[in-house]
This record gives C-alpha cells, structure tokens and sequence, in this order.
C-alpha cells in the first residue's frame, strides 16, 4: 500500500498537521475578520451588504470542492477497496454539507436587498440547492447501509452522480439567464473584483480553509480511535 494511505502513518501526520494547524488558525481568522469587516470598501451599490461576500463565496468554494474531493476518494475506495479513504470521506462530508448550507443560507441573506426576495428558483441557488441533497443522501448511505460493499457502491455512484451537478453549478450562470452575477473571479479571463476587495476574500477562504482542515483531522482522529477500538473490519 502507498504510504501516505495507511491508516498508521496517516494518523500520526494527521496529529502533527492537527497541531500546526491551530497554532496559526486564529490568527489568520482574526486578520481576515479584520480586513473584510474594517479595511475593505463599501461597494458603490450595495454598501456593507456586499461584506456577506467573504463568508458566502468561501463557503461555496469549500462546499464544492469538499465534494469533489469526496467523489475522488470514493471512485479510489472503489477501484482499491482501501479501509483508510473511507474514514477520509466519512470525515469530510459533514464539512462540505455545513458549508454548502452555509452558502445557501448567506446567498438567500445576500439576495434579499440586491434582488429584492430571499429565494429564486435560479439556476445557481437550484443547483447548489441540490448539492445538499447529494450530500445529505451521501451521508445517509454510510450511516444506515450496514453493508460496507453496497455503501461503498451507493457512496460512489451518488458521488459520481454529483460530480454532474458541480458542472452544472460552475456553468448555470453561463448556460442560462440567471440572476445570480456571472463569475467574477476567474483563471482563464480577467478577475473583475477590485484587489482591495480581493485581497480580504483571498484571507477569509484561507481563514476557512484552514479552519475546515482543523475540523477535518479532528473529526478524522475521533473517528479512527473508534474504529480501532472495533477493529477496522467494519468501516
């Protein structure tokens, strides 16, 4: 087996990762706090709601690239039937499910005084609507499927069925007339959002980046101890 997958060597990095981890997680939470509430601009329409930007775009983010990543591990766990992926998976689900709704919740906030209602059946508020769906079937599969080939098989093929949606989420303000604002930051064309703005939304998601890696090696830990305790028969 690969060493960075077993379950041994993982969990010893995992608590040194762990430790380095919350020694700058506050820190780096307070200056992003400080620049996106204090030192970033108002927006020329919106005024400070557009400050609900630094939690709800990182949110996003993190929601659907959790997902991704859960549908990697999944499709591995599948192929190579490797018992560690799927303490990895288990453990990140919760996250990506948290933030995913997170998102929802400060896009619904957000949407109220820019477009004048809580909710639209918009093609980006549906899609991401639906991403929690996944996530929530995801982790019903695993919890309440006691049989670890048909919930290792119900795991991959809802994960594999997401992957569907995350191009629908990334291409529906593309695709269709939405009200949601086409995406402003981008790799192949030129970012719209001013640096000064930026710059407090580049430190939030680090911020929460770090903060979901936290969360995840915690979560990761409790749940190898238990599985130890049992014997790693039954993941």
């Amino acid at each position: 087996m690969i060493k960075f997958l077993n379950p041994s060597y993982v969990f010893k990095l995992s608590g040194k990762l762990l430790n380095l981890f919350k020694a700058f997680l506050l820190p780096i939470v307070v200056v992003g706090l400080i620049f996106s509430l204090f030192l970033s601009p108002k927006d020329y329409i919106q005024g400070d709601t557009v400050r609900i930007m630094y939690i709800h775009v990182p949110s996003a983010w993190i929601s659907l690239l959790s997902f991704a990543a859960i549908s990697f591990f999944c499709i591995l766990n599948f192929l190579f039937k490797l018992k560690n992926v799927t303490l990895i998976y288990k453990s990140l689900a919760p996250i990506g499910l948290t933030f995913n709704i997170i998102a929802i919740v400060t896009g619904s906030i957000w949407g109220q005084p820019t477009w004048g209602t809580w909710w639209a059946w918009d093609a980006r508020l549906t899609s991401m609507l639906v991403l929690m769906f996944f996530y929530i079937a995801f982790i019903f599969s695993y919890k309440f499927i006691n049989n670890p080939d048909r919930s290792i098989k119900a795991c991959t093929l809802i994960s594999v069925l997401g992957l569907i949606n995350l191009i629908i989420i990334k291409y529906s303000v593309e695709w269709w007339s939405t009200l949601h604002q086409p995406s402003s930051i981008s790799l192949t064309r030129e970012t719209t959002v001013h640096f000064s703005m930026l710059i407090p939304l580049g430190l939030m998601l680090f911020a929460l980046i770090m903060y979901v890696a936290v969360i995840f090696l915690m979560k990761y830990r409790i749940e190898t101890i238990r599985i130890k305790k049992k014997g790693f028969k039954k993941l």
